[in-house]
């Protein structure tokens, strides 16, 4: 049995779904995320398990016991928040210890599991300085103790990096990797960042208007994505629209209006004149001065409309003949090159027929 199930909830505000009947069920042990743009209905899901928002309808379980209707402190669940809400006038230690004085938790217990807490998250030393003597980065190390100290049963975390800079956010990513093994604690992480829910997950259930798009790995939810939100969403992607024009054994073409056809991987149930959408990824295309056409199963020219140099790629967008749009990356690894190629350079574009991934209308 699965340590959380989510049955059937919905939650409503007026006409407005947030959460629209969603069932999911989440492991012991596990890093889960759930991940959607602003509004998707993820932190409200996240409030519904931690007890600050009732469900209208459905069940919370937790090792099979329904959570609706027990107030939060009667919940084996604790929450990080985005603001880390840590007490200004406490200390780091006093801060840790707050769960455990009002749970009436004998002093000298008190003492042992605040110093536990503290060796969890790498903060040994820490305890009598102030949150504002910390960083951003262990002002986070310090919430995430504190909520770990009442060794709950579920850890949820409510987009507790997205006011760290990009740097500390990439080490902070980290060490919570790191720490969720060592804890071994089931955490439920809410984000609308797909960078970080693909590096942190076991699994992601990307959320759009209050309903489950996808749930699965990060490598499957970006390389097959289900439908063309979770593909528009989830990095970038080239989305070409068309009609399957032929099939022939493993291999189809696609009628794509403004470029041609297209040879893709058939997917299942293809059949001629189906409309659908070919989601293919920028790194997957290849793009040069002048690309043979013995080597490519998909091959068209172009210009460079437009550039994008981020350091150790740059980003290529290229207008083809027919007047459709290729987002292509390239690595910058050759020595004393920033970029391969200008704006208004021809270039050819190719990619395997089993690059992209096909999604029917």
């Amino acid at each position: 049995m699965a340590l959380l199930e989510i049955r059937n909830v919905s939650r409503r505000f007026g006409d407005f779904a947030a959460v629209d009947n969603i069932s999911l069920s989440i492991e012991a042990g596990e890093f889960f995320t759930l991940l959607g743009p602003s509004g998707c209905g993820k932190t409200t899901l996240l409030r519904m398990i931690a007890g600050f928002d009732l469900p209208d309808s459905g069940q919370i379980l937790l090792d099979g016991v329904d959570l609706v209707g027990s107030p939060p402190e009667h919940r084996p669940v604790c929450t990080v928040f985005q603001n880390y809400a840590l007490f200004p006038h406490m200390t780091v230690a006093a801060n840790i210890a707050f769960p455990l004085k009002m749970a009436k938790v004998p002093a000298e217990q008190i003492r042992t599991r605040v110093e536990e807490a503290l060796e969890d998250v790498r903060l040994t030393g820490f305890a009598a300085r102030f949150p504002h003597e910390l960083s951003g980065g262990q002002r986070q190390r310090v919430a995430v103790a504190r909520a770990l100290v009442s060794r709950p049963k579920l850890l949820l975390l409510d987009e507790p990096l997205s006011a760290l800079d990009a740097k500390l956010r990439e080490q902070m990513q980290i060490e919570l990797i790191n720490l969720q093994k060592e804890v071994d604690i089931t955490f439920v992480y809410v984000t609308h960042d797909q960078g970080e829910a693909l590096a942190l997950s076991h699994r992601i259930a990307v959320m759009n208007r209050g309903n489950v798009e996808q749930l699965d790995e990060p490598s499957r939810i970006y390389s097959y994505p289900r439908t063309r939100f979770v593909a528009d969403f989830i990095g970038t992607c080239n989305l070409l629209d068309g009609a399957i024009a032929s099939i022939d054994g493993a291999a189809m073409q696609l009628d794509v209006p403004g470029l041609g056809l297209v040879k893709s991987a058939v997917p299942a149930n293809a059949a001629v004149g189906l409309k659908g959408t070919l989601a293919l990824r920028p790194e997957k295309i290849h793009i040069s001065a002048e690309i043979s056409t013995d080597n490519a199963e998909n091959h068209f020219k172009g210009f460079v409309k437009e550039l994008l140099y981020l350091g150790d790629v740059t980003v290529y967008i290229v207008q083809t003949e027919g007047g459709t749009t290729i987002e292509a990356l390239l690595a910058n690894s050759a020595a004393g090159r920033a970029k391969f190629f200008e704006v208004g350079d021809m270039v050819d574009i190719a990619w395997q027929f089993d690059a992209g991934h096909f999604l029917y209308e």
